[in-house]
């Protein structure tokens, strides 16, 4: 066992878990105050609900055994025969890998939340995310990263997760936003933030985590894993110029919400390439992530008419596609020698980008098609949307019983305070005459 990869794997694991409670700001924020319990909640049960399913049947089904290249089998189910002091190819325990590949699963279903917030049933979303997991997933992690799966196979350059984790989730996010409908007063009445700071502590929280989820990709302390921080920060930075400058000409001021969101879009785009570009290369793939998402969000969004409440698809989905086509463009075997032909801006020609966009593709029209069929399937047995008066009345009350800020009551008891002063002013003149000297300074 390599004691400095093991090490580094492991500060990688909690750093991407550290991601979900981050997400979890980060929606909280941009919700509006009826749903902010509701989505943070929906978001941080998926660190539960996924480390058990991954336990139980996840990672046979990802990377034990395989099925035609697309799942793998129940060999390992419950953990079941599996060795867990058996090294990987940088001589880390397989129980340290597992425990970092369980913690992409954790945060991957936690982003297409941000697209169906404030009108799915907590119970539907719940029963979904089981069987997304095991349809969906499981069947993308085995098909891109474990060396038998079919995608693995083309020679699909996936780093991080471009395809498994953020088209996936995105195109996830547009699917379910299509069946759910849109907002009962979508377009009619402004949308206000419940908390911008909230939205900036989670994006920060986010972009440290997300060190741990493309270094420690590298699955070792070696140059790939240098490489990886450094085009990881310079794409999140021309990603989040690149939005804000946007802001400025074209909506004409810039805006807190609009840098996170451009923050996040290149943290996403540079996702499947950061393994495998140059620090050039990361700043253009930057710079396309947000200039596409960008656009999507301001110009296409409202022409195609699906209520994607927080822009998952438009972030996630979109820049994850620019990534992962991009890859086509900027891998060079210069930073990775895993990198088995060039992208076309490095001598390479069209191979590598026909392959990448081969496997965008096909995650694109899989995740589409595995998805309707669950919520098709889901839907005979339990409504999937809460009811009007529910959705009047924020899934905070409606779905929990709770609120996110309990000062209201106490603001209440303050004016009613006030108004009994107003009306029995003269009875309590004396005391309030006590109580105003006393608060005199001496």
């Amino acid at each position: 066992m390599n004691l400095a990869n093991t090490s580094f794997v492991i500060l990688a694991s909690i750093l991407v878990l550290f991601m979900t409670p981050g997400l979890a700001f980060f929606y909280g924020g941009l919700v509006s105050k009826r749903n902010v319990v509701n989505t943070m909640l929906s978001v941080f049960i998926m660190t539960g609900v996924a480390i058990l399913l991954w336990i139980i049947l996840g990672y046979s089904l990802s990377f034990s055994g395989d099925n035609w290249g697309f799942i793998g089998n129940l060999h390992n189910f419950f953990m079941h025969q599996f060795n867990a002091t058996s090294l990987t190819t940088t001589k880390i325990p397989e129980s340290i890998y597992s425990l970092f590949q369980m913690m992409f699963a954790i945060i991957t279903p936690a982003l297409f939340v941000g697209a169906v917030v404030g009108r799915i049933r907590f119970n539907f979303l719940l029963a979904f995310i089981v069987a997304w997991s095991i349809l969906v997933y499981y069947p993308m992690v085995h098909m891109v990263w474990s060396s038998n799966g079919i995608l693995a196979r083309l020679g699909t350059l996936d780093f991080a997760g471009g395809t498994v984790v953020h088209i996936n989730a995105g195109i996830t996010a547009f699917v379910l936003s299509a069946f759910l409908g849109k907002r009962i007063h979508y377009g009619d009445i402004p949308h206000t933030h419940y908390n911008l700071p909230w939205v900036l502590l989670g994006t920060s929280i986010l972009w440290i985590g997300w060190y741990g989820f493309n270094a420690g990709s590298a699955l070792a302390v070696n140059g790939v894993a240098v490489s990886s921080v450094i085009t990881t920060t310079v794409a999140t930075g021309a990603s989040m110029i690149t939005w804000m400058t946007l802001d400025m000409f074209i909506a004409g001021k810039p805006t807190l919400v609009g840098v996170c969101t451009g923050t996040l879009c290149g943290l996403v785009g540079i996702t499947p390439a950061a393994g495998y570009v140059t620090i050039l290369g990361a700043f253009c793939i930057g710079i396309l992530a947000s200039l596409a998402s960008y656009f999507f969000v301001s110009q296409l969004k409202d022409r195609i008419g699906i209520d994607d409440a927080l822009d998952a698809f438009g972030c996630h989905g979109i820049s994850g596609i620019v990534g992962s086509i991009s890859t086509g463009l900027f891998a060079t075997k210069a930073i990775n020698p895993a990198v088995t032909s060039n992208g076309i801006f490095y001598g390479g020609g069209w191979r590598l980008l026909g392959i990448q966009l081969t496997a965008t593709a096909t995650t694109i029209i899989f995740v589409v098609i595995a998805c309707s069929i669950i919520i098709k399937g889901l839907s005979l047995l339990m409504p999937m949307r809460v009811n009007r008066q529910e959705e009047e009345l924020g899934l905070d009350q409606g779905e929990h019983g709770e609120e996110v800020d309990y000062t209201i009551e106490m603001a209440q008891d303050i004016d009613s305070y006030k108004s009994d002063l107003n009306i029995y002013s003269k009875e309590f003149r004396g005391q309030l005459e006590k109580l105003n000297n006393s608060s005199l300074p001496h």
